[in-house]
C-alpha cells in the first residue's frame, strides 16, 4: 500500500509538558483519515508539526515522500491546510481570497483565473464570488476556505476540526463536500475531530488519540466490530449499591460510571433491558431510565480510555 502521510515516533514536548507522544500514523494515500480524541488531545500539534508550522522535539515523519524538517518547503507545496480558526478577511470578496492564496501559492499566471473559476465552481460559490465575505453563512465561508486550500493543486488536504461550530445541516453538507472531493479531485485528506459521527461517516480510517498518545486505529467498522458489545446506559437513584450488584452478573462484560449514570457492556443487549429493570427492582433500586445502543465510535473511546469523549472536554 502507499502511503501520503507517515509519522515515526512522532514527539512535541513544552518543557515539561507532553503535547504529542510518540505517534506513529500511515495515512493510505487517496484516502479519508481521521484523527478523533476530545480537546487537547494533541490533535492540532500533530497536524501542526505535518504541515512544518511547528518542528517535531523527536522522531520524524514524511508527507507525499518529503521529510517534514528537511524539506519543509516542498511540503508545503505538497499540502493544503484549513485551520480550526477562521482566517477570512470580510472585507474581500471570495474571488479576491482566491486571487490571493493562488498568487501567493506561486499558480501560474496563465492558468490562474481559469483555476479560480474551476474552484468556485467546485465549492459552489460562482454566484456568491464578488461578493463581501462578510455576507457568507458560516458553511460558505468554510466551503471558501477549503477552496482556498485547493488553489495550487495539493496531493493532501488538512482539515482541523472542518465543522467545528456549524449548525448540523450545513455540517452534514460539508461531510458530502469532503467524500466527493476525496472521490472525484484526487486529493487525500487528513483532518482532525471530536466529533463521533463524523469520524464515523466521512473517515476510511479513524485512529484515536487522546493523552497526545495514538491509542489504537482502524476503519471505523472495524473499531466497532472489535467491541462485540451492546451499551446499556442506566440512571438509578443509588448508583453505588446498584454498580456493586450488577457487576455480579455473569452477563455483564464491563461496567463504566460517570456522574449518576452506569454504563454496561453486554452481548445482545436487546434482550437484557427488562431483565436489568427488574433486577434493579428486586434491589429496591428505582430506574430513571434505560437506553440500549449499538456499538459506536464513542464505545470505542469509552473502552480503551474508560471515560467518554465528552468527558475528556470534546
Amino acid at each position: 500500500m502507499e502511503y501520503i502521510i507517515q509519522t515515526h515516533n512522532i514527539s512535541k514536548k513544552y518543557d515539561d509538558f507532553t503535547a504529542v507522544n510518540g505517534v506513529n500514523l500511515n495515512v493510505p494515500k487517496n484516502s479519508v483519515y481521521g484523527v478523533l480524541g476530545p480537546n487537547g488531545a494533541g490533535k492540532t500539534t500533530l497536524i501542526s508539526m505535518l504541515c512544518t508550522i511547528l518542528h517535531p522535539t523527536s522522531g520524524s515523519a514524511t508527507v507525499n515522500g518529503y521529510d517534514v524538517t528537511k524539506r519543509p518547503k516542498e511540503v508545503r507545496e505538497s499540502i493544503g491546510i484549513v485551520f480550526q480558526s477562521r482566517a477570512l478577511d470580510d472585507m474581500l470578496t471570495g474571488r479576491e481570497h482566491l486571487q490571493m492564496h493562488a498568487s501567493l501559492y506561486g499558480v501560474p499566471k496563465d492558468i490562474r483565473q481559469s483555476r479560480i473559476d474551476e474552484i468556485l465552481d467546485l465549492i459552489a460559490l460562482g454566484k456568491k464570488a464578488d461578493e463581501f465575505v462578510k455576507t457568507y453563512s458560516g458553511g460558505m465561508k468554510r466551503r471558501l476556505e477549503i477552496g482556498r486550500g485547493l488553489i495550487h493543486y495539493p496531493k493532501v488536504l488538512f482539515l482541523d476540526e472542518p465543522t467545528l461550530g456549524l449548525d448540523p445541516q450545513t455540517r452534514e453538507s460539508i461531510w458530502e463536500y469532503i467524500k466527493d472531493l476525496n472521490q472525484n479531485q484526487d486529493v487525500s485528506v487528513l483532518m482532525t475531530t471530536h466529533y463521533m459521527e463524523e469520524a464515523d461517516k466521512l473517515c476510511d480510517e479513524v485512529a484515536i488519540i487522546n493523552q497526545g498518545q495514538i491509542i489504537t486505529s482502524n476503519s471505523p467498522q472495524n473499531l466497532k466490530r472489535e467491541l462485540k458489545a451492546d451499551t446499556i446506559t442506566m440512571h438509578v437513584d443509588n448508583i453505588k449499591k446498584f454498580t456493586e450488584e450488577v457487576e455480579k452478573l455473569d452477563f455483564v462484560r464491563e461496567t463504566f460510571v460517570m456522574d449518576s449514570e452506569i454504563k454496561l457492556m453486554v452481548e445482545r443487549g436487546e434482550n437484557l433491558v427488562a431483565e436489568l429493570v427488574n433486577f434493579a427492582n428486586e434491589h429496591k433500586i428505582f430506574v430513571y431510565s434505560i437506553e440500549l445502543e449499538h456499538p459506536n465510535l464513542e464505545d470505542v473511546f469509552l473502552k480503551y480510555t474508560g471515560r467518554t469523549i465528552q468527558g475528556e472536554g470534546g
